[in-house]
């Protein structure tokens, strides 16, 4: 923590040396001074505004770990599922998400489900393909010794293969967790008049870049507390459970 905080000072001391050492317009670079008092300020706009691409963060999140995590036990049940299902989410990721917001958009309007949907995208396949790769890692010796017992594929899939892959499934949410934010202000960013992406555009486009900079700041801020949040909450419930 010391050292975190060591850095971000010196990030700050260096990046209004900058300014003040340059002659780079304030449209152009803001200096931390005016970013913090644009922040400030704006504060009951800029929370405003949180609060709605928050809310767009939790759902995405909820329904992408949903459809990622049946998915993956999905392919875990079927082989051949697997097989067909694979190249397709491979090919998925080579499309870029912020390509697949403008048709979104167009299908499901200017609300807020355009923005969940391109969240779900993106937090749906971290935590499909870490889970399956849980879910194929079992251990042959516990999958042999179920089967000479007699134990049925779902009995095996829910009480040996769904434990054993627990740590990799809490691995892809902390990552999708990173994720979701970015996901919900592409969302915003190409369409939308609520969030924190939609508060950047238009601060953007009056070259209010100050504004811009706080709404960063704020998403940042967004993005690692509710990281963490979700970080602790896997942690007290694997504990609880004694995963």
């Amino acid at each position: 923590m010391k050292t975190l905080a060591v850095l971000v000072a010196t990030i700050l001391a260096a990046w209004q040396g900058i300014i003040w050492l340059s002659d780079i317009p304030p449209f152009l670079l803001p200096s931390p001074l005016a970013v913090a008092q644009a922040l400030w300020l704006n504060r009951v706009e800029i929370l405003r505004h949180a609060g709605f691409t928050l809310t767009e963060v939790v759902l995405g999140f909820a329904i992408g770990a949903a459809i990622g995590a049946a998915l993956a036990v999905s392919m875990g049940f079927s082989a051949r599922l697997s097989g067909v299902l694979r190249p397709i989410l491979t090919f998925s990721q080579t499309i870029p998400v912020f390509a697949l917001a403008p048709i979104l958009t167009l299908w499901l309007g200017f609300g807020i489900a355009p923005k969940i949907a391109v969240t779900v995208l993106i937090v749906f396949f971290p935590v499909a393909s870490a889970f399956l790769d849980g879910l194929s890692r079992t251990p042959q010796a516990a999958l042999d010794l179920a089967h000479v017992m007699g134990a049925p594929r779902g009995r095996i899939m829910w009480h040996l293969r769904v434990p054993a892959a627990l740590p990799q499934l809490a691995t892809g949410l902390r990552l999708a967790a990173v994720y979701a934010p970015i996901g919900a202000v592409i969302g915003e960013w190409v369409g939308g008049a609520r969030g924190l992406g939609a508060l950047m555009i238009h601060a953007n486009g009056r070259m209010k870049t100050d504004l811009v900079f706080a709404a960063l700041l704020m998403l940042s801020l967004m993005t690692v507390i509710f990281a963490r949040l979700v970080s602790l909450g896997l942690h007290r419930i694997w504990r609880r459970y004694g995963v």
